[in-house]
């Protein structure tokens, strides 16, 4: 399967929105919080990398994904260079990072581009009669907020989200949560233990918080987890 560039744009600094078409196909699908592969020849080399979707299934070929370039990078370098009609291999989408059935009241904790299965998730998921959800999302500066004005609509939206955007390296100015994810955990979590967590980000984060919860007595059928390198 191929996947066409649509378009691209810039949505923090290194950081590019990609809308894509997979090839050959009417609907492309997949369940939220699900990843793709792309496969490219880079020095003579096939690398193959993984990507969470950052939009939910629309009945379309479409997809998006939130991808930052990563220096030296294998694939992220050969993206960034693609325009409007290039193509690329793709493969079907998979992955087991999606909400349980049925989905209970959740926090999701994500770092950097970690943000992507996220955004997927909350498209499809949130809702004025479904469960409650928390997203603490992590950057160190500001112009990192990837998605920002989107969340902050859903939180306006509906009572039941909580968007809290935290900065490990805040600017003047700043007047909301600093820190790492890890300092507001306790405070999102407010004591109850009937809650699923799901986190997304870099490997320090992703192991550090799930040590945290499991020895505050949460149970691992209560924690999903996918970290990157």
């Amino acid at each position: 399967m191929e996947a066409r560039l649509i378009d691209s744009r810039e949505i923090a600094p290194g950081v590019r929105h990609f809308e894509f078409e997979a090839l050959g196909v009417e609907k492309l699908e997949f369940v939220p919080g699900q990843f793709t592969s792309f496969t490219g020849v880079i020095g003579g080399k096939e690398i193959t990398r993984a990507y969470s979707l950052a939009s939910t299934p629309s009945g379309t070929n479409r997809f998006e994904l939130c991808l930052n370039r990563v220096e030296p990078g294998h694939l992220s370098p050969r993206l960034f260079e693609m325009k409007p009609g290039d193509c690329i291999q793709m493969r079907q989408p998979l992955g087991m990072f999606v909400l349980r059935q049925p989905p209970r009241d959740s926090i999701f904790i994500a770092t950097g581009t970690g943000i992507a299965p996220f955004r997927s998730m909350l498209q499809a998921h949130l809702n004025a009669s479904g469960p409650a959800f928390t997203l603490l999302f992590g950057v160190r500066h500001e112009s990192h907020l990837l998605y920002r004005e989107e969340f902050e609509e859903m939180a306006l939206r509906y009572p039941h989200f909580r968007f809290w955007p935290t900065l490990t390296r805040p600017e003047a100015g700043w007047i909301g949560r600093h820190g790492r994810v890890q300092t507001h955990l306790a405070e999102a979590i407010g004591g109850r233990h009937d809650l699923d967590f799901y986190l997304c980000g870099l490997k320090e984060m992703v192991d550090e918080v799930r040590g945290i919860l499991k020895a505050e007595g949460f149970d691992r059928k209560q924690i999903f987890y996918e970290k990157y390198d």
